[in-house]
């Protein structure tokens, strides 16, 4: 891809590349959170909504490029590592966060329950994939398995109910004046901000903001691919498996879109649409088990999971669930500036990848 043979290129050549895209699509991930907070505001989507499908989509292109790319060679140990251990590490971008900008519980800012029903939802998915590896698939047609087809309406029907809840909240804290504190706080921030940036784009036509929005897609996807392909070089030059590379230095440099929109959301004071971003971000990366599915010619993929990519999954849904409690508990607890949630979770993934350095 692009004639290059990163392979033929020196460890430093290629850390130089690595960086310089990574700047790139730095740049564009944030412009696309200040275009997705405009479109929110022009349309009737909300920012959770708007989080879910605009911003997900459009980071996660770089993982759909690697995912269909690595399951069309046969490597399905390096498409579904990319897979699961992206969404462990797309989560733990949400304890950076707390750190970096909220310097707090960013759940305790996110009084939002369209977003329990989000975590709910990836939860589901992800144990619907580990349900199907262990099970195994029982009909394949056109090498693609019935599990992977169960996926894909499980995730179409969670962003139809999704959608629905978010015009009919019925959950609220219970504590109204705690409520009414956070909502005057995160007011504050999007006055502070909103105001120098997501604005700028108040005054453009609805197409204008999807045109530009396009645009930043397609820069995020091109430097997301180098991003990739470099990574996968690098990982070859130094000699580390293709399941742990998979799971961390492919995961991570594809996922550097979703790190910079969710940072750029949270310094916008659009709590909501940062968790959303990671949540729905993730969710679709289940769904490319289906994509990468289509792809694979050897079978169906899903039968030819390793135990890195099980263990991955899991460890998904733990994270996930440790972010749920906290948005449930709903407590404003740090722990040396992000919230204790942030703080659990920051802690599982580091011995995520002792394990799945073990595994590999």
């Amino acid at each position: 891809m692009f004639g290059l043979d990163f392979l033929g290129f020196s460890p430093w050549l290629n850390g130089l590349i690595f960086a310089a895209a990574a700047v790139i699509v730095w740049f564009a991930g944030t412009r696309l959170s200040f275009i997705a907070d405009a479109i929110a505001e022009r349309t009737s989507l909300g920012q959770a909504l708007v989080g879910l499908l605009l911003l997900a989509v459009a980071t996660s292109l770089p993982e759909i490029g690697t995912t269909v790319s690595a399951a069309w060679s046969g490597n399905a140990s390096l498409a579904t590592n990319n897979i699961f251990g992206g969404i462990t590490l797309q989560t733990v971008m949400l304890a950076l966060v707390d750190l970096w900008v909220v310097r707090g519980a960013l759940t305790y800012f996110s009084p939002r329950p369209v977003l329990l029903l989000e975590g709910v939802f990836l939860v589901l998915l992800l144990a619907l994939a580990l349900a199907a590896v262990a099970a195994g698939e029982f009909v394949v047609i056109f090498q693609v398995g019935l599990w992977s087809v169960l996926l894909l309406g499980a995730y179409l029907a969670s962003l139809v109910l999704i959608h629905r809840y978010e015009e009919n909240e019925r959950w609220q804290p219970v504590d109204a004046e705690a409520r009414q504190a956070v909502e005057e706080a995160v007011n504050a921030v999007r006055g502070n901000t909103v105001a120098n940036s997501a604005h700028r784009y108040g005054d453009w036509p609805l197409r204008r903001l999807l045109l530009l929005f396009g645009v930043g897609s397609v820069i995020i996807f091109g430097g997301g691919v180098v991003l990739a392909l470099v990574s996968e070089a690098l990982a070859e030059q130094t000699g580390l498996g293709a399941s742990f590379v998979g799971a961390t230095l492919l995961a991570g440099s594809t996922s550097l879109p979703e790190l910079s929109t969710t940072l750029a959301a949270a310094r916008l004071g659009n709590y909501s649409m940062a968790i959303s971003n990671i949540f729905g971000s993730n969710a679709l990366m289940v769904l490319l088990l289906f994509v990468a599915d289509l792809f694979y010619r050897q079978g169906a993929i899903l039968d030819a999971v390793g135990a890195s990519s099980l263990f991955a999954a899991a460890m998904g849904i733990v994270v996930t669930a440790v972010y749920l409690a906290g948005l449930i508990e709903w407590k404003d607890r740090t722990i040396r500036g992000m919230g204790v949630d942030s703080a659990v979770v920051s802690a599982i993934y580091v011995g995520n990848v002792v394990v799945l350095y073990l595994l590999r």
